[in-house]
């Protein structure tokens, strides 16, 4: 019987080899070579490119006209869109809200993580665009998102696939709002001197990536619509539930691929480096102006208390959710902190305790609609709006989720 078994499978884990067949990743010392449209800022590594950053923010203050002596310059706003799966609701309902309450403003820079990268091209381009959002975020059910495989199929893709679920949903959605018009929409916000920011992580160098979807779009490049796709769908891509995107990428006319997944594997949410001195930059370039940043945590900041069953399944999901809690906090608190070295004002908002939904799936349809709502209504009130990082502290959910809560 083991021997028919493995005759079986063998051919079976060798199809599954020979499926995830890609090509060599960049050389590690050769990564800053490294080109996909062959523009020198579609893209920044933000643990050694603080300088690079700076120069593209010296460009955006001068297509924006804001360069030293140009004419007095209006308060800048920033907005920071965090990860958080079907809790993504929260912040598309809290931009709907914004926008009625009529105190919105334009987000000089919009940076997003996961499925705050989904919600960012939206929040970027405006009020505009907020009916397509309510559309993305009410209109959705787990078919929509992701299909998840039979016990059997489901795994044999844990021993030998890339993944378990199927994300051509996903791909689909994106596909229809990331279209031509989009990407136009953003390369003229971008010529204002806008920027909009979506990070990815580059899982075979282990290094988060920060990618320049305006200059990207501003390009014209035949690759840039395709380009701006597959870096929402790497920066929505859960690694192991979801598959990895593959980035065509070239150093000196050789051919590689880079492996791209969720950017919340690197970091929850980002505004730019804490080693970036905004302040000391701006100084040198006798460019002065408010500032202020607005954080979107979709998730909670209190942790949700329970009993946490003997099973390994149960105690490393418990463990994960709470490594990516706390990885959220201490984002948000980096945040916090380097807004008030550079002297920006600091704004967050974030699922509170008074939420008492139950979530009966991951992308429960009922569970989201219920949270854009809530979102809604906090935008809508501008109550919403903390001026610090809150305290951690626990809640007890109103009844166990008979699913586990969808990944960060």
């Amino acid at each position: 019987m083991l021997t028919r078994t493995a005759a079986i499978l063998l051919p079976l884990a060798l199809l599954g080899c020979g499926a995830n067949l890609r090509l060599e990743a960049p050389p590690a010392p050769l990564s800053q070579k490294v080109t996909v449209l062959g523009i020198p800022n579609e893209r920044f590594w933000p643990d050694t490119d603080s300088e690079a950053l700076v120069a593209e923010a010296a460009m955006m203050a001068a297509r924006e006209g804001t360069e030293a002596g140009a004419r007095p310059l209006p308060p800048a706003h920033f907005l920071a869109l965090s990860g958080g799966g079907d809790n993504g609701a929260f912040g598309a309902g809290l931009m709907l809200g914004w926008s009625v309450s009529g105190t919105r403003p334009w987000f000089n820079i919009v940076t997003g993580i996961s499925v705050g990268a989904l919600i960012a091209p939206f929040a970027f381009l405006g009020p505009d665009y907020d009916e397509q959002l309510r559309e993305v975020f009410t209109g959705l059910a787990a078919r929509d998102v992701v299909l998840l495989p039979p016990v059997i199929s489901g795994a044999f893709a844990l021993v030998f696939g890339e993944a378990l679920a199927d994300v051509s949903p996903l791909t689909r959605l994106i596909y229809r709002h990331a279209n031509e018009a989009m990407l136009s929409a953003i390369a003229a916000e971008y010529a204002k001197g806008r920027l909009l920011l979506i990070g990815t992580t580059n899982l075979d160098l282990q290094r988060p990536v920060i990618w320049n979807v305006g200059a990207i779009a501003a390009s014209g490049h035949p690759y840039a619509l395709e380009l701006f796709r597959s870096i929402l769908l790497a920066s929505a891509s859960i690694p192991g539930a979801f598959p990895p995107v593959l980035v065509n990428v070239a150093i000196d006319g050789r051919q590689f691929q880079e492996m791209h997944v969720d950017g919340g594997a690197a970091a929850q949410v980002f505004l730019y480096p804490s080693s970036l001195h905004l302040a000391a930059a701006a100084r040198e370039r006798g460019i002065a102006r408010e500032r202020t940043v607005y954080v979107v945590r979709n998730g909670r900041v209190a942790v949700e208390a329970g009993t946490t069953t003997r099973g390994i399944l149960s105690i490393t999901r418990r463990a994960a959710s709470t490594l990516l809690h706390f990885s959220g906090i201490s984002d948000i608190n980096g945040i916090f902190l380097t807004a008030q070295r550079d002297g920006l004002g600091f704004r967050l908002a974030y699922i509170g305790s008074d939420f008492q939904a139950e979530r009966r799936e991951p992308f429960d349809p009922v569970y989201m609609r219920t949270l854009f709502e809530y979102g809604y209504a906090q935008g809508l009130r501008g109550e919403t709006w903390r001026n610090r990082p809150s305290a951690v502290q626990s809640f007890a959910p109103p009844t166990e989720p008979s699913a586990p809560s969808a990944a960060r």
